[in-house]
């Protein structure tokens, strides 16, 4: 065996012969599981590896990688590690919810708890850049198991997916009512039976208006999730309109599938939470939480945006004062006919809705109230004015201090056609 120097001096060519021909006697003299040479010769060398060790760490290298390759192929197709898609449109129905403040994942993980997809990075993967996903309200949505992520996508951002919802609009009340032209307007609760109905595997269920009522009038009210402050009110009024008002203007969402008793508990919940702060901000108006729902549903029904603190006014007044209110939007409610002007024998017919003959507010609200209504009925503009009446065919009201005032303005109305 040559000296380490005289190696170091050799051409590659001959280093390569060299070390071929040496490990070549080592397979033959069996000193396989040496890693280093031993012995004198080698005292005072540069030890290396022999080459059966070298193509053993490519083998395992080789081994490693191709290992991962196939694990990962495999997730792709099986969902191993988180990877993983179902292919096509999918299977059975099924009805998943979106809470309020998803996020994109927070959904995924929805979808993939209940079926939906295979895994959250298919979804994940098929909505990257889309905006519609990431603008998807809360509610429910008819999806489907075993669908792709694109799929998935695809249906969740449809406006036909969506069930549950319903948008309840200011100044609408419980009842269906009649419109100039006697159609059919639907109420709030016939609303609500609509928004509870799905259809799933070719099955439809829904919830009756007159589940609805039924559940209306006769649920017990501190189990329907109403504010604690409306409860004692509520308890003693007419079962027909003692929920009106507690259910405010907005968009809700049912679940649907549910019976009657828990549609409605959803609704009211909802709308209890948009009525959490009246408490507090009504305490300077010297009316309780559940009067100034009354002002705010009276004043939606009586006037335009643009006119309500002025309205809010009169009605503060007139309270202050005595007087009756004078309403028509009163006497309309219980005749269930929002927009017709009242006769004089409907103003003469005794009721608890009659303001006409009554002073006070109404037993309970008459609509449900907006945001700006309930604004406009914890302050009111401030002004001397004990009426008003729509005097233009826009529907702005004209304010007046005296009975003079007032009647010269029912003129000018009546000249412009406003009613």
């Amino acid at each position: 065996m040559n000296d380490v120097n005289d190696d170091v001096d050799r051409s590659g060519a001959e280093r390569y012969e060299h070390e071929v021909d040496e490990h070549a006697a080592d397979e033959f003299e069996g000193d396989d599981l040496d890693l280093f040479e031993s012995g004198e010769e080698t005292a005072g060398k540069k030890r290396k590896p022999r080459r059966r060790t070298v193509l053993l760490a490519v083998l395992l290298v080789v081994v490693i990688v191709g290992g991962w390759g196939a694990y990962y192929g495999a997730g792709v197709i099986l969902g191993i590690g988180g990877y993983g898609n179902y292919g096509g449109d999918g299977d059975t129905d099924v009805l998943v919810q979106v809470d309020n403040g998803a996020t994109t994942r927070d959904i995924a993980e929805k979808l993939q708890s209940q079926d939906v997809v295979r895994t959250v990075r298919a979804f994940l993967n098929a909505s990257a850049g889309n905006t519609d996903v990431a603008n998807v309200q809360p509610g429910f949505y008819v999806m489907k198991t075993h669908m792709s992520g694109e799929a998935a996508v695809t249906r969740l951002v449809a406006p036909t997916s969506r069930v549950g919802n319903v948008q309840i609009k200011a100044g609408e009340q419980l009842d269906d009512t009649k419109n100039p032209d006697n159609s059919v307007k639907p109420g709030i609760l016939s609303e609500i039976a609509t928004a509870s109905c799905v259809t799933l595997n070719g099955a439809k269920k829904c919830v009756s208006a007159d589940d609805m009522h039924k559940a209306a009038e006769t649920a017990d009210p501190a189990k329907l999730g109403i504010p604690d402050w409306a409860e004692p009110i509520v308890a003693k009024a007419d079962p027909k309109h003692r929920l009106e008002g507690l259910i405010v203007s907005g968009v809700y969402d049912v679940k649907p599938g549910t019976d009657a008793d828990t549609t409605l508990k959803s609704v009211l919940l909802q709308s209890a939470a948009k009525l959490n702060t009246l408490p507090q901000t009504s305490q300077d108006t010297g009316l309780s939480p559940y009067q100034v729902l009354t002002v705010a549903s009276l004043i939606e029904r009586e006037a335009i945006t643009s006119d309500f603190t002025k309205v809010s006014r009169v009605i503060y007044n007139r309270l202050a004062r005595g007087i009756p209110m004078g309403d028509d939007s009163t006497i309309n409610y219980v005749l269930d006919q929002p927009l017709i002007t009242t006769s004089d024998a409907d103003r003469g017919k005794p009721g608890a809705y009659n303001t006409y003959l009554n002073t006070g507010l109404t037993p309970t609200p008459i609509s449900s109230p907006s945001q700006e209504a309930l604004t406009a009925a914890q302050k009111p503009a401030d002004g001397p004015w004990l009426f008003f009446v729509k005097c233009d065919k826009s529907g702005n009201s004209c304010f007046a201090v005296t009975q003079a005032e007032q009647d010269a303005n029912t003129d000018k109305a009546r000249a412009a056609g406003a009613f």
